[in-house]
């Protein structure tokens, strides 16, 4: 790899860091406001899996030579003061804390297609497919689970 694609895979996994992140501190932001024990579990799992994408990710980049980022994104932190300013609108409802944790895994959804566009090392673009596809898990569930609470 030149070092012009060294730098932009870097870039591109930085911006996956701060997603997987921004999810980890969503979900448990998720985990705290629902009321279900079911539900809390849940997020809090999905949590520790956000932790561990950002720690292989963050791996990968210092194996590059690059300096992995470490924190939240501003629009994350900001998406999260709106999942508690609403929450207290709504006093915590389930049905509007799983409709703001699918608004998070559209947002990780649309970061990790976006990272797939660009060339990636084969072995690098191998992680983020699989990071893609539990992030598309993720989404899934967090659909199914909303649109029954809403159904109920």
């Amino acid at each position: 790899m030149t070092t012009t694609d060294v730098k932009d895979t870097i870039k591109t996994l930085n911006t996956l860091i701060e997603t997987s992140k921004d999810g980890e501190a969503g979900f448990k932001v998720c985990a705290e406001d629902v009321k279900r024990p079911d539900l809390k579990t849940l997020f809090l799992d999905r949590a520790q899996q956000c932790s561990q994408s950002a720690a292989e990710l963050q791996r990968i980049v210092r194996e590059l030579g690059g300096d992995p980022e470490d924190s939240t994104s501003l629009g994350g932190d900001l998406h999260r003061r709106w999942v508690d300013l609403k929450s207290l609108v709504t006093g915590k409802d389930d049905t509007a804390v799983l409709n703001e944790c699918e608004r998070g895994e559209d947002v990780a959804k649309k970061h990790y297609a976006e990272a797939l566009e660009k060339p990636l090392p084969p072995q690098i673009r191998s992680v983020v497919q699989s990071q893609y596809e539990g992030v598309l898990r993720n989404h899934d569930q967090i659909k199914a689970l909303r649109n029954s609470a809403r159904a109920s």
